[in-house]
């Protein structure tokens, strides 16, 4: 039977703080965090990226395999990726500069 925790006091200070990123992540204050280590990992994965406090003050984000793998990106280079280009061969390609004059502007 798992036990039933009382709500700490990280979610009753800060349920969900929005994140400019268009997510939406639970706070943990470090105590409940590392007392909870194996929920907060859970939620994670479940529910999103989960802040960790001290004293108030973010210090840590935990995030899912997935989040994270999204975020580090694929680990390949721009000249690998623009390799792959299907216009890598292609000679006609005409990449032309803007010749207007540039706009005057005061400082």
């Amino acid at each position: 039977m798992r036990r039933a925790w009382p709500e700490s006091r990280a979610r009753l200070e800060s349920d969900q703080i929005g994140q400019g990123w268009g997510c939406i992540m639970h706070r943990w204050q470090m105590q409940d965090a590392k007392s909870r280590l194996s929920e907060v990992v859970k939620d994670a994965e479940r529910e999103g990226p989960q802040e960790i406090t001290v004293h108030g003050r973010p210090v840590a984000v935990v995030l899912s395999r997935a989040d994270y793998d999204r975020l580090t990106g694929t680990g390949e280079s721009l000249v690998a990726f623009m390799r792959r280009s299907p216009l890598t061969d292609a000679e006609d390609l005409d990449f032309a500069r803007d010749r207007s004059l540039t706009r005057d502007m005061d400082l």
